[in-house]
């Protein structure tokens, strides 16, 4: 961890070599990611530290509790939230909630478990795997493939809660895990119901750029800079660490990407685990991924996606509606943008009170 090599540049990745600067430009500040990682979350996770039964000391009216669950080998950090009047002996619908790229439990994905809780819902938030309070090495690792199978996990640990009905389970992504969501219930039948919130293809974004026009040759050349640090990282040289959200945005800074900033880096959704680090390495992996792919034949569940009318990332819950053929719905929230979505109280209360019907008609 003390070997990285931290570069501390404007969106979506501060590298010197003049290939990476123009696709840079390019992206136009590239994605709003997070990459929300404690330097000393490994100590989390040391040899002997056991599972927590989700309702050890939880207090009559407690609301939420800290739990643990496996990943394979990771020990993965999830908040359990309970509804009003929550009875032990009673079987709940449940709701797995996948936090944007790089983001933690606490921000938005925690504000929106804690709100379906209150519509009846047993909700799970947790941080993904190599990032925040879960483990997994390295730190600072974005890999769609194991954020995927994160949610599998998730869904996994939620089977074998006594008060969770195993068959009317549901799953929502906000942002990049919109589009994990998505891609995990293709294959992942156990998820009844699909709903997303200014839903992110990672791949297409990180491939296309913020607004879907950077062109290939900008994509290639960000792949060379990325095989050369591979190659001096394989040679010894110290893992390079890229910001995500612009520490100081401009006016040339897209909207959505100032109230990133906005949103992460400053008290209004700020939280100590969410340091805007990732490992430059990672992106090979985002540009390979592709959430959407095949959904117009895998995913079969009922899917809801929701996104407000002047996000700039509206053009992405416009394709996967128009791929998906499953039921499904686009709802626009008017006047609301791509991190409205994230905490303005209206436009998160339009979307709960759409996702609370959706659940409960679907799972």
């Amino acid at each position: 961890m003390n070997n990285m090599l931290i570069i501390n540049k404007d969106m979506p990745l501060g590298i010197s070599e003049k290939p990476l600067i123009n696709w840079r430009k390019s992206m136009k500040a590239g994605a709003v990611l997070t990459v929300a990682l404690l330097l000393s979350s490994q100590t989390a996770f040391a040899a002997g530290t056991a599972d927590k039964d989700p309702l050890s000391g939880l207090q009559a009216g407690q609301q939420v509790q800290d739990v643990y669950f496996k990943n394979g080998t990771i020990k993965m950090a999830g908040d359990l939230y309970f509804p009003d009047g929550f009875d032990k002996n009673k079987k709940y619908a449940a709701i797995i909630v996948t936090h944007p790229g790089g983001g933690v439990k606490e921000q938005t994905a925690g504000l929106y478990a804690k709100k379906l809780a209150k519509e009846g819902f047993v909700t799970l938030a947790f941080d993904a795997s190599h990032q925040g309070e879960s483990g997994g090495e390295p730190r600072f690792l974005e890999n769609p493939t194991e954020r995927v199978e994160d949610i599998r996990s998730g869904v996994d640990y939620l089977t074998t809660l006594p008060f969770v009905s195993q068959d009317r389970i549901g799953a929502l992504g906000i942002c990049a895990g919109g589009g994990y969501t998505i891609n995990a219930a293709m294959t992942e039948h156990r998820i009844k119901a699909v709903g997303t919130v200014s839903a992110v293809d990672i791949g297409l974004t990180t491939r296309k750029g913020w607004n879907g026009d950077v062109p290939v040759a900008e994509q290639l050349k960000l792949l060379d800079s990325i095989a050369k640090q591979r190659t001096a990282e394989a040679n010894g040289a110290e893992p390079l660490l890229v910001n995500y959200v612009p520490e100081q945005p401009d006016a040339k800074t897209p909207r959505d990407l100032r109230e990133a900033t906005e949103y992460y880096r400053t008290p209004r959704g700020q939280h100590p685990n969410s340091t805007n680090q990732m490992l430059f390495t990672s992106i090979d992996k985002m540009t390979a991924f592709s959430a959407f792919n095949q959904m117009d034949e895998l995913l079969t569940q009922p899917l809801l996606l929701i996104a407000g009318s002047d996000a700039g990332s509206l053009w992405q819950s416009k394709q996967a509606y128009e791929l998906a053929k499953s039921e499904k719905e686009l709802f626009v929230v008017k006047g609301a943008t791509h991190m409205t979505m994230y905490d303005q109280p209206d436009h998160v209360d339009q979307a709960v009170q759409k996702l609370s019907l959706f659940f409960k008609k679907n799972i």
